[in-house]
């Protein structure tokens, strides 16, 4: 009797078997992957700006607050970007001839803004206010990183969901005394007793912290 299947058919099905079952582990592992990796996330990107600013030099070196720039950043969604005319507090008097600074001399010569690139750029469909989280003790380097250190700003957080909901879950660790909420470098690491203390003294009840709507509105 003629043989109808190959000698090798069981191996080969085996084989395709396989495959359906590794393919699209494969594919959705790889998904994951690019997704969370630095080129999709923008960590460690240095974006290009208009000027060549430095918060290690305006911050850590002279001592400039946060908020003297990001005025906004207490009251509002958004920190806010300073104005040419922030910038020209000071630089009317120092730096008056500096060749890196001539976009901003232009900018307030001309009344036109300067257009700075967005550093942290979250989804439209991400809600996140910047005045919440201050009043609740994160500290402007836990999201931001030791900008202290930063000559040219970068992205030093995923801004995933994952690690959003990472410190929603447990966030006493993650927050820092209201002293310190504008350092440019982080407070070191605290244990748990601190955590819970600093829970208590801003007041926060973390049972709606991981719902869809604490950021998704």
């Amino acid at each position: 009797m003629a043989q109808i299947f190959h000698a090798r058919a069981n191996t080969i099905i085996r084989i395709c078997l396989a495959l359906l079952l590794i393919v699209p582990a494969g594919t959705v592992a790889a998904w994951m992957v690019v997704m969370r990796s630095d080129y999709v996330t923008g960590r460690n990107e240095t974006v290009t700006q208009p000027v060549m600013f430095s918060h290690r030099h305006h911050t850590a070196e002279i001592g400039i607050d946060c908020r003297y720039c990001h005025s906004s950043v207490e009251d509002s969604a958004f920190a806010g970007i300073p104005p040419t005319e922030t910038c020209m507090t000071c630089h009317s008097q120092l730096f008056t001839e500096a060749d890196m600074l001539a976009p901003v001399r232009q900018s307030w010569v001309s009344g036109t803004r300067l257009n700075w690139n967005r550093v942290h750029d979250l989804p439209d469909y991400v809600y996140f206010n910047h005045s919440v989280h201050l009043a609740g003790g994160v500290a402007c380097t836990t999201c931001h990183g030791a900008v202290g250190e930063m000559r040219l700003t970068r992205q030093v957080a995923p801004l995933t969901m994952e690690w959003c909901l990472s410190c929603h879950r447990a966030p006493g660790k993650n927050l820092s005394p209201r002293a310190t909420l504008y350092d440019p470098f982080p407070t070191e690491g605290k244990s748990a007793e601190e955590g819970h203390a600093l829970l208590a003294e801003y007041g926060i009840d973390t049972s709606g912290l991981t719902d869809c709507s604490a950021c998704h509105r």
